[in-house]
């Protein structure tokens, strides 16, 4: 069995070890490594990403003090690690690891969230039962390599009981486009299918809402009216895009922080326990 570095504070043999079956993780292939490089470079800095990380944020703070006193959060496919700096930096109370399938990305997720980060698959986690009171998952279940009820199954086994599960996810089939295909996302989901889809995994939903959606029309126009360019949308805009973009991504998170959920919008966010009581 092979112990991974982790921060004091968690027991060893439960969340500090691995599985002692799945200690080598998966090495297939998860994205070019020209995205890899984009993801690394404009992560930190790119309005989407902004949104994404504090709405993720926002969620972990509404809901794990409600449900569960562990404090061990895994982000699984955490990337070149943007999501898992963030965590580390706002919520500095959790123990925060991550997990990814691509060695390089490993390596660089662990420098710059300074975090332990293992190799892995979301399809066959490398941690034991009831390892943490969080997990958290952005735009993974989408890709390509990634076995969505598998993944949900090893989701559901690695929680603790109350824990939760926190996803983002692509929305709509038909806004699927080539970005899509340059982040190797085989699919995009509605709210409705994201529920389901957890329900039938043995969660009990919490919360489920589409966001971006002030910015939605924009997004449809530039995936499937303007003519395809090459690469994805990961990518710096001009300093006055940047700051509307992030002025519309903060008034819908005031907005849902009141309770109000979109009925359309680019992405899913949503929120599920291992226990507890549907919040509808």
């Amino acid at each position: 069995m092979r112990r991974i570095e982790v921060p004091s504070g968690i027991p060893l043999g439960r969340a500090a070890f691995l599985r002692p079956q799945q200690t080598s993780g998966s090495r297939e292939r998860t994205l070019e490594r020209e995205e890899y490089e984009k993801l690394r470079r404009v992560e930190d800095h790119m309005w989407w990403f902004d949104a994404v990380h504090a709405n993720l944020i926002m969620l972990c703070r509404r809901w794990m003090p409600r449900l569960c006193d562990r404090r061990v959060v895994l982000d699984a496919g955490c990337g070149t690690g943007g999501f898992l700096a963030r965590l580390a930096r706002d919520l500095p109370e959790l123990e925060a690891i991550g997990v990814d399938a691509d060695g390089t990305a490993i390596r660089w997720a662990a420098a710059k969230s300074a975090r332990p980060v293992c190799s892995g698959s979301v399809n066959t986690l490398p941690f034991r039962d009831a390892s943490f009171a969080a997990i958290v998952s952005v735009d993974v279940l989408c890709h390509r390599n990634a076995d969505e009820r598998q993944a949900l199954k090893q989701f559901h086994r690695c929680l603790a009981a109350g824990g939760i599960l926190i996803l983002n996810l692509p929305a709509y089939r038909w806004l699927m486009s080539r970005h899509d295909t340059a982040v190797y996302n085989a699919r995009r989901y509605t709210r409705g299918e994201v529920v389901r889809m957890l329900r039938a995994a043995g969660f009990c939903p919490l919360f489920a809402s589409y966001w971006n959606a002030i910015l939605f029309p924009l997004m449809v126009i530039t995936r499937k009216l303007l003519p395809a360019g090459a690469g994805s949308d990961v990518k710096l805009q001009p300093g006055i895009v940047h700051r509307l973009c992030r002025a519309a991504t903060a008034i819908e998170r005031g907005l849902m922080r009141a309770g109000l959920r979109f009925p359309f919008g680019g992405s899913v966010l949503a929120v599920a326990a291992k226990t507890g009581v549907a919040d509808g």
